[in-house]
């Protein structure tokens, strides 16, 4: 991964775009020239990104924006405070947001790492 990322954002990059599917290759590949141009103000760590797109190509996950991988954060308790999803925007990365479902249990990409680091 990019070592000029944050740390929390490579290991959630990592984590998410594992699959060998055609969109996860073509999103991994495009990681290396990938920063981040801001960080959600609140602490969760949901992080917009910033890509040269001329350097690379798109992945082939249509045009607009999707959810090109997501990952539920399930406690050892079973219960689901939230998620981390990945965009693209018309097969670029764009950004990584840190979803939270409930107000008893911190939900931020740092809280997240240990559950997203089983899923690699």
């Amino acid at each position: 991964m990019n070592e000029s990322l944050p740390a929390d954002v490579a290991d959630a990059l990592t984590a998410l775009l594992h699959a060998d599917d055609p969109v996860h290759v073509a999103l991994r590949r495009q990681v290396p020239h990938l920063s981040v141009r801001a960080r959600c103000a609140c602490g969760c760590g949901t992080a917009y990104f910033e890509l040269d797109t001329s350097r690379v190509e798109p992945a082939p996950s249509g045009p607009h924006t999707v959810v090109a991988a997501e990952a539920q954060l399930v406690t050892e308790a079973g219960e689901c405070p939230g998620e981390v999803l990945i965009f693209a925007q018309d097969g670029h990365l764009s950004w990584l947001e840190v979803c939270s479902w409930s107000d008893d249990i911190e939900v931020t990409l740092a809280a997240a790492r240990p559950w997203l680091q089983t899923r690699s």
